[in-house]
């Protein structure tokens, strides 16, 4: 079973290219599971906002700076929370659909060695500064987080392929489509 990660600055394109590149491997006869690290931060920003009287009506918003500071304090309290709950969701997945190729499209720079033990082929996606900050503004997130924040951190492991997303949704696809032709060979 192929295993992708991709990792990026925010705001590259990372979720994008992740549907593009499933509905690719899809359309080839290959199956896909995405799979996020940070799935329990999304389950704790639900609760916090539900606590404050502001419940989440759409489960991917993003609370950036509500996510930085949950990371933050849960990597504190565990370093390796965020992966050992990871590594449940790929064995299950694994237990699930064993040719499926597994897709995560939110990988750290914290959780880089505990991702590649698990398998996963780094794939970076990439974009222009401007181009970053302008579709982060478009994402209509709660909040955004900083691009400072440790957990922003640029990763620094050398890709097995990289991800120009520079130009058109279509110019994405392509990419997509020669990374989906490549993982099935």
């Amino acid at each position: 079973m192929p295993r992708i990660a991709l990792h990026g600055r925010p705001g590259a394109g990372k979720s994008t290219f992740a549907g593009l590149l499933m509905q690719e491997l899809a359309a080839g006869g290959s199956p896909a599971v995405k799979l996020k690290l940070a799935a329990p931060l999304y389950e704790l920003q639900a609760i916090v906002h539900a606590m404050a009287g502001r419940p989440l009506l759409d489960g991917s918003a993003q609370d950036g700076q509500l996510l930085n500071a949950l990371g933050m304090h849960l990597r504190r309290i565990n370093p390796h929370a965020l992966t050992e709950a990871f590594t449940l969701r790929v064995l299950q997945a694994e237990r699930s659909d064993p040719s499926a190729v597994l897709v995560c499209d939110d990988l750290r720079a914290p959780d880089i060695d505990a991702v590649r033990a698990l398998g996963f082929s780094l794939v970076e996606v990439t974009a222009p500064d401007a181009v970053r900050r302008l579709r982060k503004r478009y994402r209509a997130d709660l909040s955004s987080g900083s691009e400072s924040h440790p957990t922003e951190a640029p990763v620094t492991a050398i890709p097995w392929r990289r991800v120009d997303n520079n130009g058109s949704l279509e110019d994405l696809r392509a990419q997509a489509a020669c990374l989906a032709a490549e993982i099935r060979r």
